[in-house]
């Protein structure tokens, strides 16, 4: 699944580029222009006081640069940053550890934080709110609590499921923040901005073609535009034009909606295997073998953004547009698929 090129999720050939391509402030950052002015406001206010700016929560499908923003933060305070992920922190000590080096400002940003084990994420409690840790050692009657005092910092927390984040640990953050998709627009500046640092010749068509195919999401624009030059390296003398951009794009198996032979898998899955739905989750993944979560983290949030499926109060149902993006014929007669979006 993570070796999809459509896939939001971060693979490791996307490291050696992520960071000569990521903005280092919000004026070089495109898109999201509503969270930008929020963040804008919050970081000039708590430059003027002289304080830590609040805890943050960003949340949305992967790619969309929720990592890109906590460095941005932190570049733009004036601050260290430290990067961490809630799998990677398996114990109270763990925690301790990070928030004990951390200075006064700094940025502690912790991906999936959703992921954190319980035990770990009440240690944060009492250091989101009051700067303090405190933890138990020992067991039994030789249990004792201790606390230390630690310098005020700033949580920035990112996930893909915003609602496992446990309802204590949100309630702590003073703003939460949804990234959404890119718009066409937006797609085709940062797949320009991406091409000149990587010094790829590309034309205003090539540009077009690619950032129509990129399902909204800069990580997998800056991994198509890797893909495209490859081709056109190799057959087109390193220009990359709208014909040879489309011609890349067909090889990989990426229509000119983003889609690729995974997501044509579930669609197809819904209309010939269940009638076009409603189908429940788990009966939808056990028919494609595919995990559950993956469908609702990785599948489903751009077949949803592009209207092509619906969760329904008794499952999954597939649109008219999906239908007619396939070929398939509309069954008209069938009103069970007009139920209404509640989940």
């Amino acid at each position: 699944m993570n070796e999809r090129v459509v896939s939001g999720i971060s693979q490791e050939e996307d490291h050696s580029i992520d960071n000569s391509l990521r903005p280092k402030r919000l004026s070089d950052y495109i898109g999201q222009t509503r969270l930008k002015t929020n963040l804008e406001i919050a970081i000039a206010a708590a430059v003027q006081r002289q304080e830590s700016i609040d805890h943050i929560l960003l949340h949305g499908p992967p790619g969309l640069g929720k990592t890109t923003l906590g460095n941005i933060i932190a570049a733009e305070r004036g601050v260290s940053i430290k990067v961490t992920s809630g799998p990677a922190i398996e114990r109270p000590a763990d925690m301790v550890s990070i928030l004990t080096r951390l200075q006064q400002g700094d940025v502690l940003f912790i991906d999936e934080i959703h992921r954190l084990p319980r035990i770990v994420e009440e240690v944060l409690y009492s250091a989101m709110e009051d700067f303090v840790v405190s933890w138990v050692i020992d067991k039994g009657l030789k249990a004792r609590s201790m606390n230390l005092a630690i310098q005020p910092f700033t949580l920035i927390g990112a996930t893909t499921r915003y609602g496992m984040v446990s309802s204590p640990l949100r309630d702590r953050f003073g703003s939460a923040y949804r990234l959404e998709f890119y718009d066409n627009e937006s797609m085709r500046e940062i797949i320009r901005r991406s091409a000149r640092i990587l010094e790829i010749e590309a034309d205003e068509d090539g540009i077009r073609e690619i950032a129509a195919r990129s399902r909204g999401t800069p990580r997998i624009g800056n991994r198509l535009l890797k893909r495209v030059r490859d081709y056109a390296q190799v057959v087109a003398d390193n220009l990359i034009t709208g014909h040879i951009a489309k011609d890349a794009l067909t090889k990989l198996e990426v229509d000119y909606l983003g889609l690729d032979d995974t997501d044509h898998l579930v669609i197809r899955s819904i209309i010939e295997k269940f009638q076009g739905g409603p189908v429940g989750l788990n009966t939808l993944a056990a028919s494609i073998s595919e995990d559950a979560d993956t469908i609702t983290d990785v599948y489903e949030p751009f077949l949803l953004q592009i209207g092509f499926l619906d969760r329904t109060s008794r499952g999954r149902v597939a649109t008219r547009q999906a239908y007619d993006h396939l070929g398939i014929d509309y069954p008209e007669n069938d009103r069970s698929k007009d139920q209404p979006n509640l989940f």
